[in-house]
């Protein structure tokens, strides 16, 4: 198998293969370019380009090759590229001040940003599995029950013939852990890169432990994947999917200065054809350098370069980029998303509480300047969201193996429809909890059952008659449409509930998980 895994590795190109050296201290900076050559040809394997014809996508400028000539003359100059971006048309390097004025004054170039070293990675999950052996706990295993995996099952649906990308922090143990066994005894990894360490083969990701966020990507592949058959355990949707494995997080370290690296391994999986990625990271704020950090105001979708590249492959890849929402919901100096969970193309995942399925405390919220919905979904988990999107990377797994033909952005939606609260979403779980009951009709074009109700209310109080057999449901008061003020449970008496309006409450959401009713107050 790792013969196996080191021979492709050497067979696939990759957008350079410099080594970065994570411990020199020099800024990292992208260096982005004025054109491309004309009539280059588009970096692609043919899987990707048949996708692509399959999927009528145009071919552009974003698929062609950092120009040769560019890379010539930074060389020339004493400037070592580090990874390249066709997408962005950009380099990265790290560069002394010197270097950043030399480079400035290249006609070539259009422009040199800055990667703060210093920003928090925002999304990985509150505590590290164990054991390489338990890579996810037992506490997964409600929301396998809360988004009804039992239908994808019974039609046969596993991921099977669906490729899915994977970039994260390390994969220590993911080759010996019993859940992910039958994942390589199927030689289901087809490769494995590290873009931290350049210089270390991948198949090392299982071996290296440099920090305890190693264990992190192997924790997600297992809640895509996992299957546990001595213990008779299914931990994932996707047990017969295939994969490729990235690490663009150094983890212990935490900066934001691997966004290229993401950008790279994105890239990668695309020249490679891979339709589904999965990436349970997230780049919020900083901790040394206020002054580069992000601002919550732009996590707006465009201004990181990591957002620009995740919507500009949803919009012109075809690729559906699941993200985890982030974990700053109970961070009073940020609380919302963080980039690229931003990105109005990718698919946003929150996380719920087990028991009322309302936003769990350190679940990340949507910014309210943001015109579109934020996050998209959410389901349960117990160690941060980082755990909650990859089970609906499994979820999109299913669907995609049943439709193949189905576009990225009709998957999307499916998925949004087939939430719980769908259409009346908010900026704490989006349109809640997808369940396989109704995604699958929804692929089939079969009618969905109604479970909507919209309520006008007349004065300052209502009281909703409501079929439950809980003593107590959620309830999300809003100023609009999406935005939450607050979020509650109140008390069901009698079959009924009682609401009184709250000052700037608009309209309120009562989720009864089965039934979800829309209150407007005049």
């Amino acid at each position: 198998m790792r013969f196996f895994l080191s021979a492709l590795l050497v067979c696939l190109s990759f957008l350079g293969r410099a080594t970065d050296p994570v411990s020199d201290p020099t800024p990292k900076y992208w260096i982005l370019f004025t054109a491309k050559e004309p009539g280059a040809a588009p970096a692609l394997s043919a899987a990707a380009l048949h996708r692509r014809a399959v999927q009528h996508l145009t071919i552009d400028d974003t698929d062609r090759p950092v120009s040769p000539a560019y890379l010539t003359a930074l060389t020339s100059a004493g400037v070592t590229p580090l990874s390249r971006s066709r997408w962005l048309n950009a380099v990265s390097a790290r560069l002394t001040a010197e270097q950043v004025k030399r480079v400035q004054l290249m006609p070539f170039v259009k422009a040199v940003q800055s990667i703060d070293p210093n920003l928090v990675i925002s999304s990985l999950s509150h505590s590290p599995a164990e054991s390489a052996d338990e890579p996810v706990q037992s506490q997964l295993a409600p929301v396998m029950t809360q988004i009804q995996a039992p239908d994808f099952l019974q039609a046969g649906l596993t991921g099977r013939f669906v490729t899915i990308g994977v970039i994260d922090a390390g994969y220590f143990g993911a080759d010996s852990a019993n859940a992910l066994k039958p994942i390589f005894a199927r030689k289901g990894i087809r490769a494995i890169r590290d873009y931290v360490h350049r210089d270390r083969p991948g198949v090392e990701l299982y071996r290296s432990l440099d920090a305890m966020s190693d264990f992190h990507g192997t924790e997600v592949l297992a809640a895509i994947a996992g299957n546990d058959l001595q213990e008779n355990r299914q931990y994932g949707l996707a047990t017969e999917a295939t994969f490729y494995l990235a690490r663009s997080d150094q983890g212990n370290r935490e900066y934001r200065g691997e966004e290229d690296n993401w950008v790279a391994a994105i890239e990668w999986m695309d020249s490679l054809g891979v339709r589904l990625i999965n990436t349970s990271l997230g780049y919020a704020r900083g901790m040394s350098n206020p002054k580069e950090n992000y601002k919550t105001s732009e996590m707006d979708g465009h201004t990181s370069l990591i957002s620009r590249a995740a919507q500009l492959a949803a919009d012109k890849k075809g690729m559906l980029i699941i993200v985890s929402a982030g974990n700053e919901g109970e961070d009073r100096g940020w609380r919302i998303i963080s980039t690229p969970a931003d990105a109005q193309g990718v698919l946003a995942v929150g996380a719920t509480n087990a028991k009322y399925w309302n936003r769990i405390g350190y679940s990340s919220i949507g910014p309210e300047p943001l015109p579109y919905l934020k996050p998209n979904v959410a389901c349960f988990s117990l160690y941060g969201t980082s755990l909650s999107a990859p089970v609906i990377t499994g979820f999109a797994a299913c669907l995609m193996q049943a439709r193949p033909e189905l576009s990225n952005k009709e998957l999307l939606a499916i998925i949004e429809k087939s939430a719980h609260l769908y259409p009346y979403g908010n900026n704490y779980v989006g349109y809640g909890v997808p369940l396989a009951s109704r995604a699958l009709a929804l692929l089939k074009n079969q009618p969905v059952p109604n479970t909507a109700r919209l309520v006008k209310a007349t004065g300052k109080t209502i009281e909703l008659p409501v079929e439950t057999t809980d003593l107590s449901v959620s309830v999300f008061r809003k100023k609009d449409a999406t935005h939450v003020i607050r979020q509650e449970v109140v008390k069901v008496a009698k079959g009924k509930i009682t609401l009184r309006r709250d000052s700037h409450e608009a309209r309120t959401t009562v989720d009864l998980k089965k039934e979800v009713i829309e209150v407007v107050w005049p």
